[in-house]
């Protein structure tokens, strides 16, 4: 089963670009559907492809790297003989898959461009890890995009729903509520997305098993497995450190805080000591990193505190399997309170992890804010998200709140708004309810979150 992905028109668009030799990085964490979809385009855009997977490549093909890498006739003959494929000049196209394992086809690529026959299509998981990349020169002519799990509309098209997408994005964009049959629809669908998540094995899974919610979470469970297994194969000086954190993700954002506090794992440790760890969840994109903004203005990079971080699972349906063990998991009872809104316990959780996948496949970095008061010893404003317009003319915030319940206050976005006015463009509050509007802020379904 071939899902239809984003990143097929991006690539289209790549190839249409130009009639010289192209060459595009498709970068991503493991299993989220990168050698599918790149595999998928090769056969249908181009006369004939050959793809050279580095995690199983013969030794001949090694050979030809290393002996012809100085010599394209020679090359390229050796490939079509060995994958059985004739090349067209122009019409055709070459996959590097999983290229991070072999990083000197990465560094041919400049060369290749340069010889102008084929064009060039990378994937790549933990491409920007200092390993996979010391010795070698990463080549300018190298376009990347970043590919993620499913996103809420990818996930919704799996399901035929391509007229709901259509009419919750004409419904946002006039700012108002969508037909209260259609919402509970779209709500139920956002759900199921926080159950399953994008990986495209566990959706296709669910999907084939008609609905079998079991089914998806061996396939997410698999791919934790798997993510242990990378970690435990990175240098040794920050293997340990990088495994405590990932292990513990459940447990930092159940909190109400869900910032990782970093004395749970040993005391005494200090930011300092983990940058190297976040720098590997984060490029590896098993991770979504949140930082701290002291000041929202222009340019939120500018005044963001490091030291202040939030980490949320690239992929909110890997978080539920993360966060509660199998036997939990499979007793229907659990996925039957999640899809009836009766789960107290983490569900604020889930929901929060959502959103920031949602606006992360969106192209947002990640930003939180928060304000002590020191006259109440407590933080008095607290901010999930704040995300811009990145206008350089007219720059805009917008403050995120997400609140997972029916019943809640915004008090922290009241003052936040009053404190930040002529900075706002527009304040949201994403929660389960239907669209809505007062105040000057914005109550959007958490479905409507994609359209941010």
């Amino acid at each position: 089963m071939i899902l239809k992905r984003k990143a097929y028109d991006q690539l289209l668009s790549w190839k249409n670009e130009t009639n010289g030799s192209r060459a595009i990085l498709v970068e991503g964490a493991r299993r989220i559907g990168k050698s599918t979809i790149v595999e998928e385009f090769a056969k249908n855009e181009y006369r004939s492809y050959i793809l050279i997977d580095f995690a199983n490549v013969s030794h001949t093909v090694i050979e030809a790297f290393e002996q012809h890498k100085n010599s394209f006739d020679e090359l390229f003959m050796l490939l079509s003989l060995e994958y059985g494929v004739k090349l067209y000049k122009r019409e055709s196209v070459i996959i590097f898959d999983e290229v991070q394992l072999y990083p000197q086809a990465r560094q041919l690529i400049k060369y290749l461009v340069a010889d102008g026959r084929y064009d060039y299509i990378e994937t790549g998981s933990l491409i920007s890890i200092k390993e996979n990349v010391q010795n070698i020169l990463i080549p300018s002519e190298e376009r990347k995009i970043k590919m993620y799990p499913l996103d809420f509309e990818e996930f919704c098209w799996c399901f035929k729903e391509n007229i709901l997408i259509d009419y919750i994005k004409k419904c946002f964009k006039e700012r108002k509520p969508l037909e209260n049959g259609l919402h509970d629809k779209a709500m139920l669908l956002f759900k199921q997305y926080m159950l399953i998540g994008g990986m495209p094995k566990s959706v296709i899974a669910f999907i084939e098993g008609t609905r079998d919610f079991d089914l998806a979470d061996r396939e997410k469970r698999d791919i934790l497995n798997l993510y242990r297994d990378d970690i435990l194969k990175i240098s040794s000086r920050c293997r340990s450190k990088v495994l405590a954190i990932f292990e513990q993700l459940p447990g930092f954002l159940s909190k109400h805080e869900k910032r990782v506090i970093l004395s749970n794992i040993a005391q005494g440790s200090t930011i300092d000591q983990y940058s190297e760890t976040f720098f590997w969840l984060g490029n590896s994109m098993i991770c979504n990193e949140c930082f701290l903004t002291r000041d929202p203005n222009i340019g939120l990079a500018l005044n963001e505190d490091r030291s202040y971080i939030k980490c949320y699972m690239g992929d909110t349906g890997l978080l539920v399997s993360h966060a509660f063990d199998e036997n939990s998991l499979i007793d229907s009872e659990l996925y039957k309170q999640i899809i009836q809104d009766k789960l107290s316990v983490n569900e604020g959780m889930l929901y929060e992890n959502a959103i920031s996948q949602m606006l992360v496949a969106n192209g947002h970095k990640l930003y939180f804010y928060t304000h002590y008061n020191h006259e109440k010893r407590r933080n008095d404003i607290e901010i999930d998200f704040i995300i811009s317009n990145n206008n350089k003319l007219k720059y805009k915030i917008y403050p995120i709140e997400v609140k997972s319940t029916k019943k809640y206050s915004i008090s922290s976005l009241e003052r936040f708004k009053e404190k930040y006015s002529s900075r706002i463009g527009e304040c949201y509050v994403i929660h389960p309810k239907n669209l809505s509007t007062k105040d000057g802020i914005t109550y959007l379904p958490a479905y409507m979150a994609m359209c941010l």
